[in-house]
């Protein structure tokens, strides 16, 4: 299969390089960093300069396009325009819908649990109410209803909370609370924010056997079972990792100022283990990852 992967040197990126490849035809495009593309067939092209991506679109003809460029941050830093991030997280999915939609190329869009409403209950449906409250989240959501508008082949994945070690340049919160721990420095994590964070390596395995799948139109929710906090994962990463765990701080999210607070985005995923994918507990998805370094 020949598959299309959008910021391919990004955190989740570098793991479909590495995943898709084994098995598949792959064109992964980077713009700012190159990360492991070097490894695999690569392009340099920035997603909002439209007919440079769609000359590169074009000629490679892709049946699948994995769509995860975007910017992510959910605090707005100074030197960001809102306008920018309009036009990297909307305009451009909707450039990337549209040829998808002429090429009969089926699109896989990474959205995020954030889009939902986080005040209101656990483990939400993918009908659950949507109220984005930062400006990352409102645009993910807005490119999803440009993908509604535009054509039905697609998938629409609301990824939880990703952890694991970033590859080369890339880094997480997860990848800085374990250097941080093993130094023996004392880190902040919030005991009231819940989510049902998935591995990169399940996440970029999950994404591979839905390419495989005649599924379209559709939003599914990816994330683990299980339902924790921030802290809940510190401390199961430091009984993994032999690390004490009075290095953990618990805080609320009060503490960080300006921070859109979501208490509670944990996703059912029903939907996703009935197509027949299994999970990973958050210990064996731990266990993992630590013996990857």
């Amino acid at each position: 299969m020949k598959i299309l992967i959008t910021g391919g040197s990004g955190l989740l990126g570098q793991y479909l390089n590495i995943e898709l490849s084994k098995e598949n035809e792959i064109l992964t495009q980077y713009n700012l960093h190159e990360g492991n593309c070097k490894n695999y067939n690569s392009v340099k092209v920035d997603l909002n300069e439209k007919e440079r991506f769609e000359r590169v679109f074009k000629n490679f003809l892709p049946e699948v396009v994995i769509h995860t460029a975007a910017f992510t941050s959910p605090i707005l830093p100074p030197s960001v325009e809102p306008r920018y991030v309009f036009q990297t997280n909307v305009t451009t999915t909707q450039n990337i819908a549209e040829l998808c939609k002429g090429a009969n190329a089926k699109l896989i869009y990474t959205s995020t649990d954030l889009v939902y409403a986080g005040y209101r209950c656990s483990m939400l449906n993918e009908d659950a109410k949507l109220i984005p409250v930062s400006l990352y989240a409102e645009t993910k959501l807005m490119a999803e209803i440009k993908i509604n508008e535009i054509f039905d082949n697609y998938l629409i994945l609301r990824m939880s909370l990703m952890f694991g070690f970033g590859l080369n340049h890339s880094t997480c919160h997860f990848h800085q609370m374990y250097n941080n721990l093993k130094q023996g420095e004392r880190v902040k994590l919030f005991s009231d924010q819940f989510r049902t964070p998935i591995s990169l390596f399940e996440a970029a395995r999950i994404i591979n056997q839905l390419c495989q799948l005649n599924l379209k139109k559709e939003t599914i929710n990816v994330g683990s079972k299980e339902r924790v906090s921030r802290v809940e994962l510190g401390e199961m990463l430091c009984s993994a990792a032999e690390i004490d765990k009075s290095l953990i701080e618990k805080v609320t999210m009060d503490s960080i100022p300006d921070l859109a607070k979501v208490e509670d985005v944990s996703l059912n995923t029903d939907k996703l283990q009935s197509y027949g994918v299994k999970l990973k507990s958050i210990k064996e998805s731990i266990k993992e990852i630590l013996s990857s370094k």
